[in-house]
């Protein structure tokens, strides 16, 4: 097992779909914070890239990750149980122990037909959509947990995170305009966190969700065609994105909250990107702390967020 001085043993986190988005900047933000963080997704620089299509590679993420901290960066297919066996059983070879699982694996919007019903809906792609964002949460967590189960302790507990769209509360009812697929992959996630909570209950090991904004994506920016540093530039044409976030604002409340040792008290939660700021007192890479979530409360979902001043949720 690795140590990393007299304090204990080095804590690992993985995170599963980590090649761009949120699952990197977790990844990068957790090595930050001293986590030794295996870093996994499908495109790749050698094997090619996954059907996304996107050009972010895993060993891109691997690199971003050494500049902060230590991690491994790997080609691994979370549908495909064998690979994630493997997977756990190299973490267990070469570190003994898991305290954090982040659970960000999806891409599987380029299959939603956002305006056709259930009857509408291409079928395959649906199933591809469901595949993508619930199976491999299963399949990772299935080989995942027995090894944080085994390390896990009062002291140092365990930690799965459930990336996720939407608070709990916001997906409660049918996510109008997504299409019928997407809403159901979303309730499927809020309802892995239901199941682990009761059945973590009396174990060390802490599920919740977690929920960033309106997020500067990669293909986000992209789709806008503005980058990091000029995102306000897309404002004139989309006013609304005055609330969004990028991706490092809730990598830094996720590596917050991994580094809690008092994390339990939000077992069974979906927790937004905001609440994780304010609990621990970070903010996005501009100083703000965006709330996404509070202004879909309180204005709903839709282009009326252009006519809305966000500077209250901000």
């Amino acid at each position: 097992m690795t140590t990393s001085d007299t304090r204990g043993p080095t804590r690992v986190a993985l995170v599963a779909g980590a090649t761009r988005g949120c699952g990197r900047a977790i990844a990068v933000e957790l090595a930050r914070a001293g986590f030794h963080v295996y870093a996994t997704g499908r495109s790749s620089r050698t094997s090619g890239r996954s059907e996304i299509g996107r050009p972010e590679t895993i060993e891109e993420t691997g690199e971003l990750v050494a500049q902060v901290g230590t991690g491994t960066a790997l080609v691994v297919d979370h549908e495909d149980s064998s690979a994630v066996a493997a997977l756990v059983a190299r973490v267990e070879a070469e570190h003994g122990r898991l305290d954090v699982l982040v659970n960000d694996i999806f891409g599987g919007d380029r299959y939603a037909q956002w305006d056709k019903p259930l009857w509408e809906h291409d079928l395959e792609g649906g199933w591809r959509m469901l595949g993508m964002g619930v199976r491999t949460h299963l399949v990772t967590a299935h080989h995942a947990l027995p090894l944080m189960l085994r390390t896990a302790t009062a002291e140092l507990p365990g930690l799965v995170i459930e990336m996720t769209d939407g608070t709990f509360e916001a997906n409660a009812e049918f996510r109008q305009g997504v299409g019928f697929y997407y809403d159901l992959v979303k309730a499927n996630v809020q309802r892995i966190v239901v199941g682990l909570t009761h059945e973590l209950a009396d174990h060390p090991v802490t599920p919740l969700a977690v929920t960033p904004g309106w997020i500067r994506s990669e293909a986000m920016l992209e789709n806008f065609g503005v980058t990091e540093a000029n995102w306000e530039d897309a404002l004139e044409r989309v006013p609304g994105f005055a609330i969004s976030e990028s991706p490092t604002y809730v990598g830094r409340g996720v590596a917050a909250l991994a580094g809690d040792p008092g994390h339990a008290r939000f077992a069974g939660r979906s927790l937004t990107s905001h609440d994780l700021a304010v609990e621990y007192d970070v903010t996005d890479i501009d100083g703000s702390q965006p709330d996404c979530w509070r202004l879909i409360a309180d204005h709903g979902f839709g282009d009326e967020h252009g006519q809305v001043d966000v500077s209250g949720y901000r």
